[in-house]
């Protein structure tokens, strides 16, 4: 029987609310998850890397990557991940405001493995993110899962 291992999710956002948000949307579910949450890209970077002040994080399992960071911007972040052997095949999930086109296509030619624009009503938000955690909890199958 397979042992039950909580995903390990990265939620990179500066927004206060949103960090909120995705907090209740998660802690909802009925499967229990690890959110870590860090506030820019630099950060992000760190985290990912088991660096600094993160020496000890844990590697997450998914990425939830806003693009309008602080220090490193969402594709700065998303292109080192991409461009790194031992963070390559951690899904990246953009999870911003931007609906341009052109941020899109970039999303997705750095290999964001989904690019979801934030809905802007409470409900939509939290449906939203319980969606992506379903996904990634019941239907994907993880690298180490």
């Amino acid at each position: 029987m397979n042992e039950f291992r909580p995903i390990e999710v990265l939620l990179v956002e500066d927004d206060p609310g949103d960090v909120l948000l995705c907090q209740e949307a998660f802690s909802y579910n009925k499967v229990g998850n690890n959110l870590h949450v860090v506030n820019d890209g630099e950060q992000a970077l760190a985290f990912l890397r088991a660096e600094g002040p993160y020496s000890s994080a844990v590697r997450p399992d998914l990425v939830l990557l806003d693009l309008n960071l602080p220090r490193v911007n969402g594709f700065e972040v998303l292109e080192e991940v991409k461009k790194d052997p031992s963070l390559r095949t951690i899904p990246v999930v953009i999870l911003t405001t931007s609906e341009a086109e052109q941020d899109i296509l970039r999303g997705y030619n750095l290999h964001a493995n989904a690019y979801i624009t934030k809905p802007v009503d409470f409900d939509q938000f939290t449906r939203v993110v319980r969606q992506i955690d379903e996904f990634f909890v019941t239907v994907v199958k993880l690298p180490g899962k």
